[in-house]
């Protein structure tokens, strides 16, 4: 190479390193990077399984169905022939011919999380073609379809969650949240009609409404849903006090409530469905509506009847069309710690169990039939054998609606970033860890349980955390304790705090010279501002006082600016807005009013202190809670805001409970990032599901009690 050549090539290679460098430590525009965590979603490793119905189940007729990687779950077995569905697909690449002789396929449409966000795939399986096996794995079937259905254009190219999907002949029918309601604390949730051919996509809930859990007829010509029409969502977390309508699949009119106090509503037919609600005895049981045929539906005119006995809880039922012999169910007997998929006989009134002779000490959620009603299919925790991955992620993309900005989830809670942005310390309950960006060096630095993080932004390897039980009175011992992380001993960490009324959310001014934080000490939940190096041995002030609680503060990267979560606009109802305030005890603004009992927590300054990110209910709620696994909130969403209450941006969509967001100190490219910990695959059924009425029976879950995120500590 000529010495010119050479140097116009080392030139543009420095150029390059430079380029890339900037793309990882500078944030492009004003973006900038998130971290968040989401309670119990990093152990989810869910697949689709399916078992048949007529077989003694047993582990060598159970079969997995999707890919063993990504987080698969709420299954449909479309009736819809395989060649309708194939001639409809956008992306003929994918189409893979299993030859003459092979036999049907078995279908699936369900719902995945990979490349960052969710959205609804269809499968094809021809597990029974020449030179395949009857294997328990779907990745070993030599012929197989793997294809979206939605793509970012169906929502106008805005970040949703996808939820729920059935197929009916053309149309893809699913929850989505890609439309703000633009009140506070009202769901997004809304059913949406997407003709697989054309794109074409029609919303069938009306404007401010939410509607859950839908289900098309057998005919398709009725959709039922769960909802609460226009009263809304009160702030349930549990079972929810919804009723079930039904509209026209083809353009939601003639919406008519059928039943009062229901959910997961399922058709047999087209003047029966089945549905789940709370008995009188509180037992959750299924129940079956039927209509009158020839006259118009009504409440009045429905004819309610319970199915499933009491002495167990049962949820969730999936039924197929014509089949007035059997449903199936998710259960929670007395007996059991988990939750199993089991088929009820209607016309004998006797449970089969299914999945409790496959996987006794697994979960397994949200039933559906096939239309022959020859397999019922559910998700839960996948293996390792058979190829199944159980890689687990330090951080995980999630796809941004806002340009420049990444996203990720991250293992572990209240993340916070080193000043240099290399090592993120994290709780873990219990105990503090802290980790290389890359995922190497992981260690624990503090043993007793903590929460809460925060660097300190000029002494190197100081973290701040609060040393205590989580959500406890003012007058529980929890005290501010600063951590050299570098000590390899674990022995180098000083209590600054000495009265131990419940001191928590350590967050340090930039100078690194003081600490603002919470403290019960008045007998009130107040903040408080103490040296950071001595603590308040050294000298201590009151920032706030009065009757209320007052959490969860962080002070602006200019100093200006405290942040905080508050109820004083409401002592003790347990609704949280966010508040501002000088540092000297001036300037106090509320920022954002969080609607009716709502909460807004864990409020993080942007490192140019032009953006607030903080978890809230404000977007309400997105699914029915027993169909996801606990969460002790099941609405936190991630939302960012500017300093004077404008701009509302939310960030992330799903039903899960997403807390604790911290920014980072650079911009880091949206990539998963891989550690070498092994993946676990566990998570805890809803607790609410643990008590069994009048047997003073309350079940704890295998992995002991989950810890909240977006709660009030």
């Amino acid at each position: 190479m000529k010495p010119q050549s050479l140097c116009i090539f080392f030139l543009l290679h420095f150029f390059a390193l430079l380029c890339t460098a900037a793309s990882e430590h500078e944030a492009p525009g004003t973006g900038g990077t998130i971290v968040f965590t989401t309670l119990g979603r990093s152990n989810y490793a869910w697949d689709i399984y399916t078992l048949p119905t007529s077989d003694p189940p047993s582990p060598s007729n159970e079969l997995r169905v999707t890919d063993g990687e990504s987080v698969n779950f709420n299954g449909h077995f479309p009736s819809t022939s395989p060649s309708s569905v194939l001639s409809l697909l956008h992306n003929r690449s994918l189409i893979r011919t299993p030859g003459p002789q092979a036999p049907p396929p078995l279908q699936l449409v369900y719902v995945t999380e990979r490349n960052g966000m969710p959205n609804i795939y269809y499968d094809a399986l021809y597990y029974g073609a020449p030179g395949s096996t009857r294997s328990r794995s779907a990745l070993e079937v030599p012929v197989r379809l793997q294809a979206p259905l939605l793509g970012l254009e169906e929502s106008k190219n805005r970040v949703s969650m996808k939820d729920r999907p059935s197929l009916s002949g053309e149309n893809l029918i699913y929850v989505s949240t890609h439309e703000d309601p633009g009140e506070p604390r009202t769901s997004w949730a809304a059913v949406y009609s997407t003709h697989l051919g054309t794109g074409l996509t029609r919303r069938l809930t009306p404007s401010g409404i939410a509607d859950f859990s839908p289900a098309v007829s057998p005919s398709g010509v009725w959709t039922a849903v769960a909802s609460y029409g226009k009263e809304g969502w009160g702030g349930e977390v549990e079972e929810l006090s919804t009723d079930i309508y039904v509209f026209l699949t083809r353009d939601g009119t003639h919406r008519v409530k059928v039943v009062e106090h229901g959910g997961w509503p399922c058709w047999v037919d087209d003047s029966t469905l089945y549905f789940h609600r709370r008995s009188e005895d509180q037992w959750i049981s299924v129940y079956k509506a039927t209509f009158p045929k020839d006259k118009p539906v009504s409440t009045e005119l429905v004819t309610i009847q319970r199915v499933t006995p009491p002495g167990l809880h049962a949820f969730t039922p999936a039924t197929s069309p014509g089949n007035h012999k059997f449903v199936a169910v998710a259960t929670r007997r007395p007996n059991s710690s988990f939750r199993h998929i089991e088929l009820f006989d209607t016309v004998k009134n006797e449970f089969t169990e299914l999945t409790r002779h496959v996987s006794p000490t697994t979960h397994h959620l949200n039933p559906f039939i096939s239309p022959d009603s020859a397999r019922v299919g559910y998700h839960k925790c996948r293996g390792e054998s058979n190829g199944a991955k159980a890689t687990q992620l330090l951080l995980e993309n999630v796809k941004s609606p806002v340009p420049n900005l990444s996203l990720f989830r991250m293992y572990g809670s209240f993340p916070s970033f080193s000043p240099a942005g290399d090592r993120i310390a994290y709780v873990d309950f219990p105990g503090v860890y802290v980790v290389n960006r890359d995922g190497s060096n992981l260690r624990q630095v503090f043993h007793l349980n903590a929460f809460g993080s925060a660097w300190d932004p000029v002494r190197k390897g100081i973290v701040y955390t609060s040393a205590g039980p989580e959500f406890s009175s003012v007058s529980t011992e929890v005290d501010i304790v600063s951590i050299n992380v570098d000590d390899v001993e674990q022995s180098n960490y000083r209590r600054l705090t000495i009265d131990g009324k419940n001191n928590a959310f350590p967050s340090p001014s930039p100078d690194g010279k003081r600490i603002v934080f919470r403290s019960g000490r008045s007998g009130h939940k107040n903040l408080y501002i103490m040296d950071a190096i001595e603590g308040e041995t050294s000298w201590i002030e009151r920032l706030t006082d009065g009757p209320w609680t007052d959490t969860m503060c962080n002070w602006s990267p200019d100093g200006d600016w405290i942040a905080f979560s508050s109820d004083r606009h409401d002592p003790g109802s347990g609704s949280f807005e966010l508040y501002m305030i000088h540092p000297n005890g001036t300037g106090l603004r509320r920022l954002l009013r969080s609607g009716s009992s709502g909460r807004v927590n864990h409020p993080s300054f942007r490192p140019d202190g032009k953006l607030l990110v903080f978890t809230t209910d404000y977007g309400g709620i997105s699914a029915e809670p027993i169909s996801n696994p606990h969460h002790y909130q099941p609405y936190g969403e991630i939302f960012t805001m500017k300093l004077d209450g404008s701009d509302l941006k939310r960030l992330t969509h799903n039903s899960y409970e997403d807390g604790t967001p911290t920014w980072a100190p650079l911009y880091i490219n949206p990539v998963d990032v891989e550690w070498p910990r092994k993946g676990e695959c566990a998570f805890e059924d809803c607790h609410w599901l643990n008590e069994m009425p009048g047997r003073g029976i309350k079940l704890v879950g295998p992995w002991g009690l989950a810890k909240p995120q977006c709660g009030v500590f």
